[in-house]
Order: structure tokens, then C-alpha cells, then sequence
């Protein structure tokens, strides 16, 4: 049975998906094998380098003086998050039935997590 999705259920989403979207800012800073960024025109950066795009141009994505993706940018943090929560809040809102999915999955989750905080209080050994 699909779940109604409620306010906090948007807003539990929201945090989870501020959390991905760190999650992957840091894999493109640490993981990125090749620079983004091979010159200093940012058009034909767009036409030859894989990881550079108009969104990036668009948004203002900071490179260090090597051409790489910076990890410890805030405007790149920033750009990640409100990418990923906007995302995928709009696909809550706008793909039929995502929202009904995920207050599923969130509403699992914390009986999931309530019936694990039971087990661990009926558990408890003091010696």
C-alpha cells in the first residue's frame, strides 16, 4: 500500500537529500581523475572536456589553477545541494506516485528504527 505523503515527510526527504548531495560533491572533487577545466575559455571547455558544462558556466563552479573540481568551495557545496533537494523534491512533486514511494520508505524507516531502539533496551546487560 502506497503511504500519503505529508509535510514532514517532504522535509525528512529534503535533509536526506541535502545529505546525498554533499555526499556527492565530495566524489566529484575527490574522485575526478581529470581536470575539468583544460584552458581558459570556458566555450571550449564545454566542447572538450567531459566534466564541464553549461550548468557549470551558468551557476559559477569554482576550479582551482589546475583545472579541477574545488572540494573546499562553498558555492560548489551549495550549487550540489540545492541541485539534489530541488531535484528531488520536484520529482516528488511532479512523477506520479514518488511521494507515496518515499513516505513509504521513510515511514519503514523509522519503525525500523524504533523496533531496533526496543530490541537494544530489552537487551541491556549492566555486568
Amino acid at each position: 500500500m502506497i503511504a500519503q505523503a505529508y509535510l514532514w515527510h517532504y522535509i525528512v526527504a529534503g535533509i536526506l537529500l541535502a545529505i546525498l548531495g554533499a555526499l556527492g560533491h565530495v566524489c566529484r572533487a575527490v574522485f575526478n581523475v581529470l581536470p575539468d577545466r583544460l584552458s581558459d575559455k570556458p566555450w571550449m571547455d564545454m566542447l572538450v572536456s567531459s566534466g564541464y558544462n553549461l550548468g557549470d558556466r551558468l551557476f559559477g563552479t569554482e576550479y582551482d589553477d589546475a583545472g579541477y573540481y574545488k572540494l573546499d568551495s562553498p558555492r560548489n557545496l551549495r550549487n550540489y545541494v540545492v541541485g539534489t533537494v530541488v531535484g528531488g523534491w520536484a520529482a516528488m512533486l511532479l512523477v506520479p506516485g514518488t511521494s507515496g514511494v518515499v513516505a513509504y520508505a521513510i515511514n519503514r524507516s523509522c519503525l525500523w528504527l524504533w523496533d531496533l531502539f526496543l530490541y537494544r533496551l530489552a537487551n541491556i546487560h549492566f555486568f
